[in-house]
């Protein structure tokens, strides 16, 4: 059992924007967000293009979803389908930051994704009122001033927050949780997987222990879910029992283990010459984030995979270096010996690279037999601040001038998307 008397209890809000991508191009084109029927995709001119976002009409009456694709979709003519305008949506998402600062201090939001925001309000209750009331304020301002709707989740913490917003407040628009509740709502949740933290494979481990509701989790012995699962363990513990102690305050750490892109191509390459020069834009983009940290690494990994009219499959292989690199052109030349080694003459439609075993670039080791080596690696960052300057597309090598070149395109696009 759980002593929640130990336990502090604050009020966080998880305030989730509702389909918050299709409802900014709604509300640009004039229509209720609520009751239009709207696909936000990819590329509109291309049928196999991912639906980033759909109204929520959209998603009860025709079934689709993110993840979705433009195919999917019925030639109805009440439904509209249009490209994402990424600049837009993350400037709404910014000013809706904004907004949450009128009400509490910068350092009492987090901002957890471009449409969810924990922000707690336990030192604001004698200005704005308490939690349920600030709740209804924020969903109100944002309505009036964005044309947007938010659902709101109120907890004692982070975790019951974001539980409450899932499984109460997305129905309902505003609801608050208590540890009272742990029990009586948070218990009964079946499949696993509806539970914020536990995805279908640890779901598919838990369900072969016996384990098929939140409850049954709470109440497994503490000391074999962290045998079987290590600290994760008493993490799947804890939270069932809605146990959070995390700081929304408190600054994240984050120890890059990796640098890495993966890249789903635009059509079918089934010439290797042409896979080549795409697998040379992806080394200069991860080679320039490793000279941003000012990192060099010393394992690289190559990852094809085949067009599904091959049947897929592919390959992933790693190779590490003696010397430590952050050139493009070192890191190329593994990549290629890969890629020639482990290609098998299909036709490739994804392309992925990650640089690991990481270490400071602090002084670059010097080669008899390599004497430029020291003026390579002062190019590369040359070369990094004229595109910091001008853009990432102010210089490009010639192979993106070819038809297999990708960056020029990416290069216009703002997180994967158009603008």
């Amino acid at each position: 059992m759980v002593d929640y008397s130990q336990l502090p209890v604050q009020k966080i809000l998880c305030v989730d924007m509702k389909s918050f991508y299709a409802s900014c191009a709604a509300v640009m084109m004039g229509l209720d967000p609520l009751e239009c029927y709207l696909a936000v995709v990819g590329d509109t001119d291309r049928q196999g293009s991912v639906v980033l976002a759909a109204s929520p009409k959209l998603k009860k009456e025709f079934g689709i979803k993110t993840g979705s694709r433009l195919y999917e979709i019925p030639k109805d003519p009440k439904i509209h389908v249009v490209n994402p305008k990424m600049k837009t949506f993350l400037h709404i998402s910014t000013e809706i930051t904004k907004l949450f600062n009128q009400y509490v201090p910068k350092e009492d939001v987090h901002v957890y994704s471009v449409d969810e925001s924990f922000i707690r309000v336990d030192g604001v209750q004698r200005l704005w009122g308490d939690a349920l009331t600030i709740a209804h304020k924020i969903k109100s301002d944002i309505k009036e001033q964005f044309g947007l709707t938010c659902t709101v989740g109120i907890g004692p913490n982070m975790l019951m927050a974001k539980l409450c917003l899932d499984l109460e407040a997305k129905k309902k628009g505003i609801a608050e949780w208590t540890y009272d509740d742990v029990q009586s709502k948070l218990w009964k949740v079946s499949p696993l997987s509806e539970m914020w933290g536990i995805g279908r494979r640890t779901e598919k481990t838990l369900n072969r222990m016996g384990i098929t509701n939140v409850g049954r989790l709470a109440r497994y012995p503490l000391n074999l879910l962290e045998k079987k699962f290590g600290v994760m363990g008493n993490q799947l513990y804890y939270h069932a029992w809605g146990v959070d102690l995390s700081d929304i305050s408190a600054p994240i750490k984050r120890e890059q283990i990796s640098f890495g892109k993966s890249q789903i191509l635009m059509r079918d390459y089934p010439d290797p010459e042409e896979v080549e020069h795409v697998i040379l834009e992806m080394c200069e983009e991860v080679a320039r984030r490793a000279r941003h940290a000012r990192k060099v690494v010393r394992t690289i990994s190559l990852g094809v995979g085949y067009s599904k009219d091959e049947l897929g499959g592919g390959f992933y292989r790693s190779r590490t270096i003696d010397t430590p690199t952050n050139i493009t052109m070192e890191i190329y030349k593994v990549c290629l010996e890969l890629f020639n080694q482990f290609y098998t003459r299909k036709t490739v439609r994804q392309i992925s690279i990650s640089l690991s075993k990481i270490e400071d670039d602090d002084n670059m080791q010097l080669d008899l037999f390599y004497l430029d080596r020291e003026k390579k690696s002062k190019l590369g960052y040359v070369m990094d601040q004229i595109r910091t300057k001008y853009g990432s597309d102010a210089i490009l090598r010639a192979v993106s001038y070819t038809s297999a070149g990708t960056s020029k395109h990416r290069g216009r696009l703002v997180g994967g998307h158009k603008a």
